[in-house]
């Protein structure tokens, strides 16, 4: 206790007695004055009715937090990399798995449950956990994001070849997560730009609904980017496969034949789903609808046209080759109207800077003599 240098008066707002701020070091000599205390520090603060104490102020936590976040962001950024660059290596049963699958259901037992056994201290323990909260978040946010239901995002994923090596049931759902952790990385990276640069909390604020609203859009352009992309390479490579196939029709062969040759031989889009309308064929459905169903799920109009042209010539026999050197030269003044229009744009771009740079200079060229005629004015 420390005691105070005046006499006790009830009218004073500092009574006789203080207490000690604990945290503080303690002397020797009780009896000299000890100024190194802080108890001066604390301002008295006085209510009517009660009695007069002495009160510290509350810890400010904004330093606190202005330190912590940018620590935490930067360890999970830090966590994130060292994962990309050196990602976990598998475990041998699932890499063994796939050897000794078939044996072991030709028993009798599900392919599920032939699966390899996971320990308690796994990433599936937290996926069960943390999995349902996770995944009902990123279904909510897909809803405000995307126009149409799980068939329709399915297809749009299909037709920009993105997350192929995940299962049909679960290639939706690892999209919607993949767009929620985008979603959260860029609410992070704002809010650290925020607090680190600016060092401002509304500042931050503003940073993080910007960067959520660029990280949940990332993914749904990125697939809108790819379906244009593969659109467009399909487009080019469709002149060359239709001349291929009316060169083997014209020699005698017949539509699965000449499919079946492209298909073997040839690389790119239009030969990849020629491979998989001779899968579907080999599966079980016919030629015609394995080329129209190929047909509804392509991205680009020229390949569902040829493809209802290899179905139509399948069920009806017509001069197959005729058609396709018709659709070819119908692709290829597409492709040049396409070329004309990007060449115009690209010249209107390029125009821009120069008549941004060339227009002040003319007008001084110009306004210098008017000047000079009508009000007489002279340098």
């Amino acid at each position: 206790m420390v005691r105070s240098p005046h006499d006790h008066h009830p009218g004073r707002t500092v009574p006789r007695v203080l207490p000690e701020p604990s945290g503080h070091c303690h002397c020797r000599a009780w009896g000299r004055p000890q100024p190194h205390r802080l108890a001066h520090r604390c301002p008295p603060q006085s209510r009517s009715g009660r009695d007069t104490s002495v009160r510290c102020p509350p810890k400010h936590t904004g330093a606190l937090v202005t330190a912590l976040l940018p620590a935490l962001f930067t360890g999970l950024a830090a966590a994130l990399l060292a994962r990309a660059l050196v990602p976990p290596r598998r475990s041998l049963a699932s890499r063994l798995n796939q050897y000794s699958v078939l044996g072991r259901t030709s028993l009798g037992r599900s392919i599920a449950s032939v699966e390899p056994a996971t320990g308690t201290l796994t990433g599936t323990t937290l996926q069960r956990l943390f999995g349902p909260p996770v995944e009902a978040l990123a279904r909510t946010l897909n809803r405000f994001i995307e126009t149409g239901g799980d068939e329709s995002l399915l297809l749009r994923l299909r037709q920009a070849h993105l997350l192929q090596d995940i299962p049909d049931t679960e290639r939706v759902q690892e999209y919607r997560v993949r767009q929620l952790g985008a979603a959260a990385a860029g609410v992070g990276i704002g809010a650290a730009i925020g607090l680190l640069v600016f060092q401002q909390t509304g500042t931050a604020l503003g940073l993080g609904l910007v960067g959520f609203i660029v990280g949940a859009t990332r993914w749904r352009g990125r697939v809108d980017t790819a379906i244009e992309e593969r659109g467009e390479q399909a487009r080019i490579e469709l002149y060359t496969v239709n001349q291929l196939l009316a060169m083997r029709t014209r020699a005698g062969g017949g539509v699965v034949q000449a499919v079946q040759m492209v298909a073997d031989r040839g690389e790119g889009i239009v030969a990849a789903d020629l491979r998989d309308a001779m899968r579907l064929h080999r599966g079980g459905l016919s030629v015609a609808d394995s080329f129209h169903r190929m047909a509804e799920i392509t991205p680009e109009p020229f390949a569902a046209r040829t493809y209802r042209l290899l179905a139509t010539a399948e069920d009806r026999g017509t001069d197959l080759g005729r058609a396709l050197l018709a659709l070819s030269s119908d692709v290829r003044e597409a492709r040049r109207d396409t070329l004309r229009r990007q060449a115009t744009k690209r010249r209107a771009a390029m125009l821009i800077p120069i008549i941004g740079l060339m227009a002040p200079v003319m007008l001084l060229f110009i306004i210098a003599p008017v000047t000079q005629l009508v009000f007489g004015i002279t340098q």
